[in-house]
């Protein structure tokens, strides 16, 4: 018998009912944000977020703290996002983002991956391939579950940014996102001269200013943006 085949046993006599077939049912949660707290007191750099709103989905996520081989393929430091469960495992891929695991196959495997699979039990990680087959388990995984914001299809969000101050005057820019992509022609850059007002204002959002300089801002938000229409 080989050594192949042996572990391939071996991974299964640990398995407490991995399924060979993954079930792709997790959707994660949209959550609104906002950023910092009304009547709060806070402080920002010059190209900091002064206030920060809209919405994301948070994801339930497994990282890897380090480079994993397994067999021939090697699954690098990351994040992977949950996809689905049975009542024995769950099942996760790369998240796609810049901080994302990846997937490494060597030449000498035939079969591509599809997901990694978690066995609840055991808290050990397989992999599934595209063949639906259960592959060779990690023994020293060193792995944690997280939460990980994702843009969705529906992720929107505004934010102001300190621009710095010239005499009286603070610049402040707006900057609209959504699913994670700046939208530049909603994106504006304006001034404030703190001779006439304390309070500044931009679509809905009110702030006042408690101090300001050329490298920071020190500031309360009164109340903020309007629901945007998206």
């Amino acid at each position: 018998m080989s050594k192949y085949l042996i572990a391939i046993l071996l991974a299964c006599s640990f398995l407490s009912g991995c399924a060979t077939v993954p079930t792709y049912n997790y959707k994660p949660v949209t959550m609104e944000i906002s950023n910092p707290p009304l009547g709060t007191i806070s402080t920002a750099q010059v190209g900091d977020t002064m206030l920060q709103q809209g919405k994301h989905s948070e994801h339930d996520a497994l990282y890897l703290r380090q480079d994993t081989p397994m067999y021939n393929y090697k699954f690098t430091r990351g994040y992977y996002l949950k996809k689905g469960e049975d009542e024995n495992s769950e099942f996760y891929y790369p998240s796609g983002g810049p901080d994302s695991g990846q997937v490494i196959q060597s030449a000498l495997s035939s079969d591509a991956f599809q997901v990694i699979c978690l066995d609840k039990k055991s808290g050990r990680l397989f992999w599934v391939t595209t063949l639906n087959s259960l592959e060779i388990p990690v023994n020293k995984a060193d792995y944690e579950k997280k939460k990980y914001s994702v843009a969705s299809s529906d992720s929107f969000q505004q934010a102001l940014i300190y621009s710095g101050k010239v005499g009286n005057i603070v610049k402040v820019g707006y900057r609209e996102f959504s699913n994670d992509l700046a939208r530049p022609a909603f994106n504006n850059d304006v001034e404030y001269d703190l001779s006439e007002s304390k309070i500044i204002g931009y679509k809905g959002a009110r702030i006042e200013i408690i101090q300001a300089t050329n490298e920071y801002i020190k500031y309360k938000v009164i109340q903020n943006f309007n629901k945007a229409e998206i």
